[in-house]
């Protein structure tokens, strides 16, 4: 006798629920098929995840190119941040600023006073490149945060500001040009603009140039993004000389471009091209461009040299990708160095300073270390002093404060004893934000634009206030002069009054 076979149970799904529909539905109207999909009871899970994907990508697609939504992600680079950017909308709104400001007759101009002390902050991160604004702040904030002096739109980019007789600096993207430029510091006035054609573009960490100018003597150097090198006159934005860093040096651009900032030092201008035949490091003169020397085959880092005194040596301090280092300020000549490498991207972070021998260095995903510096009858010598994983800073530098080191371990901020590493205390969740020292206080941008007062104590983590200052991703270092704070990011620029 023939054995009958049972028939499946078939389900007959609508006709708006058949694939053939769903896949045109899936090109046309993205959310309604994977509505739809789910709605389909004879579609087993896996089946229905797998025909949602499809439609979910199609469907960020659809609102990068219909709306002016932008997908980033933060300063872990894992966490996504959904925002709103308009570029044409933005540059519109940035060059009609412009044009009204250059339409009103421009106010006498006044500049800073020289007598007042920290009114200029030349440097990237102030004049020594610690973090620190020596004049007295106001720490009693409204309870509506600061008062605003002025707020305007701003290139892209992640520039800081230097300021120097009354005008405060920075480097901007504006449309295909990475500009220059000078702003009146009592009114947010476009004083001038120095443009060059150039655009780095790098998805993750966002478009534009990174490296703060550096102001000395009246003139103002400036580095984009792609290794353009430019010295200008302050006063006026007059092109002085330009070179090409990475072209002179037979360099690779780093993933996030040159990021640098200037360091001048005695006649010469410091900057961190990369080059591997001995140009990593490269000396022009200030005055003139021309190259004076080049130095080691490292590949760089996204830190900027600095100029210190260890061990009784005046010298350059850097970090490249594998190492601390000393460097001749007269030749380039290696005078010590410091194992530093990490697995990931380089060092973004700027090492600190501890006293006359001693320095602190401190990385994502690797955590912190102090080393001195030792005068040996073969020269120098560096040793380590302590390591600690209970400080892993990425993009903010930490800050010296007497005896004891503030930094953002991840998101959150961190106290450790400068002497030991011991942990003092973790507190309060700012993302990857940037810090200053002033008045015996944390001033804390977050990543979110917010402006954060925080003691600067051992003893616990104590918040005193904190507003609202500018929207968006924000991970440009702020800026204190002569009683106004300065901050920026891509597409947002404000100033406020936190004079003491």
């Amino acid at each position: 006798m023939q054995e009958v076979q049972p028939q499946r149970n078939m389900v007959q799904q609508p006709w708006h629920r058949s694939w053939p529909i769903l896949g045109l539905l899936s090109l046309l109207l993205p959310p309604l098929a994977m509505v739809l999909v789910w709605l389909r009871p004879a579609t087993g899970l896996v089946k229905k995840i797998a025909a949602s994907v499809p439609g979910l990508i199609l469907t960020m697609v659809y609102l990068f190119v219909l709306t002016d939504l932008r997908l980033e992600v933060d300063g872990s680079g894992m966490r996504p941040l959904l925002s709103r950017y308009d570029a044409e909308s933005h540059f519109e709104a940035l060059e009609e600023s412009r044009r009204r400001q250059t339409s009103v007759a421009s106010a006498a101009f006044v500049p800073l006073s020289e007598a007042s002390e920290g009114a200029v902050w030349t440097d990237f991160l102030g004049p020594y490149r610690d973090s620190h604004y020596p004049a007295a702040i106001r720490t009693a904030w409204p309870a509506d945060g600061l008062p605003l002096l002025w707020r305007q739109p701003i290139g892209g980019g992640y520039a800081s500001f230097v300021v120097a007789d009354g005008r405060a600096f920075t480097i901007e993207q504006r449309r295909g040009e990475e500009v220059v430029a000078a702003y009146d510091g009592e009114t947010g006035r476009e004083v001038w603009t120095h443009a060059w054609e150039a655009h780095f573009r790098e998805s993750m960490g966002g478009n534009g140039p990174r490296a703060t100018p550096t102001w000395s003597e009246g003139l103002l150097y400036a580095l984009g993004a792609t290794g353009e090198l430019r010295c200008l006159v302050a006063d006026t934005g007059e092109l002085v000389w330009r070179r090409n860093i990475l072209q002179d040096n037979q360099a690779t651009n780093l993933q996030w471009a040159m990021s640098g900032s200037p360091l001048v030092v005695d006649d010469k201008v410091i900057v961190l091209p990369g080059g591997s035949s001995g140009a990593s490091v490269a000396a022009y003169d200030k005055r003139t461009g021309e190259p004076i020397w080049q130095s080691l085959e490292d590949v760089q880092a996204y830190t900027s040299p600095m100029l210190v005194t260890l061990a009784g040596q005046r010298q350059i301090l850097t970090v490249t990708a594998e190492r601390a280092l000393g460097l001749s300020i007269a030749d380039g000549t290696l005078l010590w160095d410091y194992p530093w490498t990490m697995f990931g991207p380089p060092s973004i972070t700027q090492p600190v300073l501890l006293g006359h021998d001693r320095v602190f260095l401190s990385a994502d995903r690797k955590g912190a270390a102090v080393f001195e510096v030792v005068e040996t009858g073969r020269g120098f010598e560096a040793r380590t002093v302590w390591e600690t994983n209970r400080m892993k800073t990425k993009q903010s530098t930490a800050i010296l404060h007497e005896g004891y080191l503030y930094g953002l371990d991840g998101r959150i901020l961190a106290c450790i004893d400068a002497d030991t590493g011991e942990l003092q205390w973790k507190g309060g969740r700012y993302g990857y934000g940037q810090l200053l020292l002033a008045s015996g206080h944390l001033v804390v941008l977050t990543e979110s634009g917010e402006v954060v007062l925080v003691e600067a104590t051992p003893e616990e983590h104590r918040e005193v206030a904190r507003f609202s200052a500018i929207s968006g991703k924000s991970w440009t270092a702020p800026v204190i002069a002569d009683g106004r704070l300065l901050v920026r990011n891509a597409t947002e620029m404000a100033v406020f009054d936190i004079s003491g």
